[in-house]
C-alpha cells in the first residue's frame, strides 16, 4: 500500500516526518509512535493493515532524531515531553483533533505525557510492551547499547547486526525477516548501511542522575486509560515490561484489554496475530 509523506514544523525549528496511510472512513485517524531507536518504517506492515481492517487514516510518525524527521540541536529535547510536543504540533498541522494512539515502548511514554498536556486529543491508546515503570534489567540493557555505532559493511552485516542483538526477542526470525529488521534500522550512507538515528538520543539517558528515584508515572498511566478505549499488549518474554508490572497496570485498570504475544520479547512488532487483532478490536470500540 502506498503512503503520502508529510512534513510539519516542531516548536523549535525542526521540520518533522510521519508516512501517511490514507483511510476511507470518516472515523478517528491512528497515530503510530515508535520505540527509542526506531523509526515509521517499523510500521510498515501494521499501518495498510489498519486501514484495510478499520478503514481508518494511519500516521506513522517519525519522532525527532529519527528516518526523516530533523536532527535536534539540543540532544537535551530528546525527551517525551519535547516529543509530545511535537506530536501535537502534527496534530495542528493536520487538523486533527482527536486521535487512536499506538506508541511501542517510548512511544508509549508520549502518550502518557499527552494524556496530560492535551486529554482530549486521544480517542484510544494502546501501548507496546510499556507500562508506568520499566523493568530494571531492560532498562540497563537499553542503555548498553543505545547511542552506539554499528560497524556493518553491507546489508548482509546489517542483518546480522539485528539477528545478534535481537535473536532472544524474535527466536522465530528467519533470513529474510533479519533482513527486513536491518532496513528498517539502517539506512544507506556512502555506500554503507548506519544507523538510522541521532546517537545524541542517549543524552538525557547519560545525564540522569543513578542515585535518583524514577519519577511516578502511575498517575499518568491512570490518566491515559481512564474514560477511553485502551490496549496493553505485551511480549511473552519482554524485559521491559515484565510480568510482575503488566499485572499491576491490569489490576489498576481492569477496564483495559490485554494480549500477550507468545515466544516474543521486547517489542512486538504489532504484526503478530495477537496483537493484530488486539488493535483491530480496540479501534472498532473507538470514536
Amino acid at each position: 500500500m502506498t503512503y503520502n509523506d508529510i512534513f510539519w514544523r516542531s516548536g523549535d525549528g525542526l521540520t518533522l516526518h510521519a508516512r501517511d496511510y490514507a483511510g476511507r472512513a470518516r472515523r478517528a485517524p491512528v497515530v503510530c509512535l515508535h520505540g527509542l531507536t526506531r523509526n515509521a518504517r517499523d510500521f510498515e506492515s501494521l499501518a495498510p493493515a489498519l486501514v484495510a481492517a478499520t478503514g481508518r487514516r494511519v500516521l506513522a510518525v517519525d519522532v525527532r532524531g529519527r528516518g526523516a524527521s530533523d536532527r535536534a540541536a539540543d540532544p537535551m529535547t530528546y525527551t517525551p515531553g519535547v516529543y509530545a510536543g511535537d506530536i501535537l504540533a502534527l496534530l495542528d498541522d493536520q487538523g486533527i483533533a482527536r486521535a487512536a494512539f499506538v506508541g511501542a515502548s517510548m512511544g508509549g511514554l508520549i502518550m502518557m505525557t499527552l494524556a496530560v498536556m492535551r486529554p482530549d486529543a486521544i480517542a484510544a491508546a494502546a501501548l507496546n510492551d510499556v507500562g508506568p515503570e520499566i523493568a530494571p534489567e531492560g532498562l540497563a540493557r537499553i542503555a548498553g547499547y543505545v547511542g552506539v555505532s554499528a560497524e556493518v559493511d553491507d546489508w548482509a552485516g546489517a542483518a546480522a547486526w539485528c539477528a545478534a542483538g535481537n535473536g532472544v526477542v524474535f527466536p522465530h526470525y528467519g533470513p529474510a525477516d533479519w533482513d527486513r529488521m536491518a532496513r528498517r534500522t539502517f539506512r544507506e550512507v556512502g555506500g554503507r548501511p548506519v544507523l538510522d538515528y541521532d546517537p545524541g538520543i542517549a543524552a538525557p539517558l547519560r545525564a540522569a542522575d543513578p542515585a535518583a528515584p524514577p519519577p511516578d508515572l502511575w498517575p499518568v498511566f491512570t490518566a491515559l486509560v481512564a474514560g477511553r478505549p485502551s490496549l496493553l499488549i505485551r511480549g511473552e518474554t519482554s524485559d521491559i515490561l515484565s510480568a510482575d508490572i503488566a499485572s499491576r497496570m491490569r489490576a489498576a485498570a481492569p477496564e483495559m484489554a490485554f494480549a500477550e504475544v507468545p515466544r516474543v520479547g521486547h517489542a512486538p512488532m504489532l504484526d503478530e496475530p495477537e496483537a493484530m487483532a488486539a488493535l483491530v478490536d480496540l479501534l472498532n470500540r473507538a470514536d
